[in-house]
């Protein structure tokens, strides 16, 4: 039988950005926290001489036990789903600072278009450019209402940039200015202008200089050693939950941090939750931590797992179109692209920073005319420096063998001659894309694991071959030899890794008809339930989720500040 514990004023399910974000800004108004944490706690030193490439970014070790929990897949609801065994197309975190602790660091504001999507692509092409089955949707709030919280978010990690000519606007400047313009940003930038294009330095959370933030955090510049995605950082340059807003929860006296800690179920009466079942999993007791607000705070796909598990709100069924829990699955759109291989020019690839690079948004969310074209939204086209690894990296020209002799010599040829330039494309939701539990496979609990039925669709078949063009088109003005370009689109494999940017299924918007959230991320079904994250987006944009993410938990923590204060829903 479960050991009931004290009740507490918040209780937050999941320890990486949005749990801290909620743990430091509540537990610094005075309220007490409990932070549940499935994984192991971790500090600064477990990063020390983490430059192994081979154990962390093939190897996983920061990573989900996909043994004891995973996800189940299929293109269609036609195909029976199959599960994740080993990783592919996205990294799921673990540990306390969970994903924020392996991420690169770009930290990119989504456009004022993206969150009145619907209203804004009505109001310009009419309502018959959108697809019937897009099942597109305004996010319950605008810009300018939501612009204050990016803005909390970027001066607590010390975001590194400069304006962008045509991004999101902003009330302040950046708190740092941008990182290294490296040879290779450097000839990005001028083929770009050379174009009539508008580059920048890509928002970065590896810090350019030494930053203290306003909780009074101090950390120190970037060392550009190239070990970000798939690391922890053991400088702290990069910014995660453990270096930002996690000491600051604690440091208050009013955080309590429980690690191994594994919530497995939302207890709930009377349309409100109670609190949290959880097992701890060294002794594999159980436990029922009360509260007066649970704050559900894990990866996106988890956030919506537990919601199904625990039968809170109207699952989505695609059939009718009609629930919530589970709809607007969306993904990113890759796959556009140009390689280029240059004969008399090297580039210091192997230094460099996961935020480190040049973009543009030229073509992003709804900066150029779509009318004559058979999508919406756009990408972000960027080139990055994040430090070409060796195990990862031998690119080769097109027609070069894949082993031997001619591989070897073309890998080392092209070792430091060899850029790319990519786009990061929106995705758009559909109402076959969608989320709900796997009637077959469970987890190591007993516990039905979450399955995604997700496709590529014409609308990003179409995208990608616009933006392979725009891609290309810079890369010959960058001057390449050699270019390979990507411009066209198969079927979504979950095979290969692609991006671990998965949004949806806990949505937020105006209406309990077809959201899960209002605009403080609170549930219109349970009152003191409060989902920030990227389940909450409505369509993921053509930009890196987190700055959103963290801009959602301060907003989040807002709310949950007023609800403890005069209860009830606060839209």
């Amino acid at each position: 039988m479960a050991k009931e514990l004290k009740k507490t004023d918040v209780v937050l399910v999941g320890m990486g950005w949005t749990g801290g974000i909620l743990a430091a800004e509540l537990s610094k108004k005075g309220y007490k926290v409990v932070g549940l944490e499935r994984g192991k706690n971790q500090t600064l030193a477990d990063f020390q001489m983490m430059h192994d490439e081979l154990r962390f970014a093939h190897r996983f070790e920061m990573m989900q036990d996909l043994s004891t929990e995973t996800v189940t897949f299929r293109n269609n609801l036609k195909m029976r789903a199959l599960p994740m065994r080993q990783y592919g197309s996205f990294l799921l975190g673990n540990n306390v600072g969970g994903a924020g602790t392996h991420w690169n660091g770009q930290t990119f504001r989504f456009l004022p278009y993206d969150f009145e999507i619907y209203t804004k692509t009505v109001e310009r092409y009419g309502k018959f450019k959108i697809p019937e089955e897009m099942t597109l949707q305004d996010w319950g709030i605008t810009y300018d209402e939501f612009e204050k919280y990016y803005d909390q978010f970027e001066k607590a990690i010390g975001v590194s940039g400069d304006e962008a000519p045509l991004g999101a606007p902003r009330s302040n400047p950046f708190p740092t200015p941008p990182m290294k313009k490296t040879p290779a940003l450097e000839l990005f930038f001028e083929a770009a202008k050379k174009l009539n294009l508008h580059p920048y330095m890509m928002p970065s959370a590896n810090l350019s200089e030494n930053y203290t933030n306003p909780d009074n955090i101090s950390r120190p510049a970037c060392q550009y050693c190239g070990f970000c995605e798939r690391f922890g950082c053991e400088y702290a340059a990069k910014a995660d939950p453990l270096n930002t807003v996690i000491p600051v929860a604690l440091n208050t006296g009013n955080f309590e941090l429980r690690t191994h800690a594994n919530v497995v179920e939302i207890l709930h009466q009377d349309g409100k939750a109670v609190g949290v079942k959880y097992i701890d999993t060294i002794t594999r007791e159980e436990y029922i931590q009360p509260a007066e607000v649970v704050g559900i705070t894990s990866y996106a796909l988890n956030n919506v797992r537990l919601l199904l598990i625990s039968k809170m709100g109207k699952p989505y069924d695609p059939n009718t179109g009609t629930g919530v829990v589970g709809k607007n699955y969306c993904y990113q759109t890759f796959g556009a692209s140009a390689q280029g291989f240059f004969e008399n020019k090297q580039f210091n690839l192997y230094a460099g920073a996961g935020a480190l690079g040049a973009c543009l948004d030229d073509f992003n969310g709804d900066n150029f005319d779509h009318s004559d074209l058979n999508f919406l939204h756009g990408a972000n086209i960027s080139i990055t420096q994040t430090g070409r690894r060796p195990i990862a990296n031998n690119a080769t020209p097109p027609g070069t063998p894949s082993w031997g002799a001619e591989f070897k010599k073309q890998s080392i040829k092209y070792a430091n001659s060899v850029l790319s330039v990519g786009a990061q494309g929106a995705s758009l939701p559909y109402r076959h894309h969608y989320l709900d539990l796997d009637p077959t496979y469970k987890d190591a609990f007993g516990l039905p694991l979450l399955r995604i039925t997700f496709d590529f669709e014409e609308q990003d078949r179409q995208l990608v071959a616009y933006l392979g063009e725009q891609t290309e088109k810079i890369m010959k003005e960058m001057g390449a030899d050699i270019i390979q370009a990507g411009k066209t689109l198969g079927p979504y494999n979950i095979v290969p890794y692609q991006s671990t940017h998965n949004t949806g299924g806990a949505i937020m918007g105006s209406s309990p008809e077809t959201s899960v959230l209002n605009n403080y991320l609170q549930m219109w079904d349970f009152e003191n339930v409060f989902i920030p994250g990227a389940s909450a987006f409505p369509h993921n944009s053509g930009y890196n989720p987190t700055d959103t993410v963290g801009a959602l938990a301060y907003r989040a923590a807002e709310g949950i500040d007023l609800y403890l204060q005069k209860g009830g829903l606060l839209v």
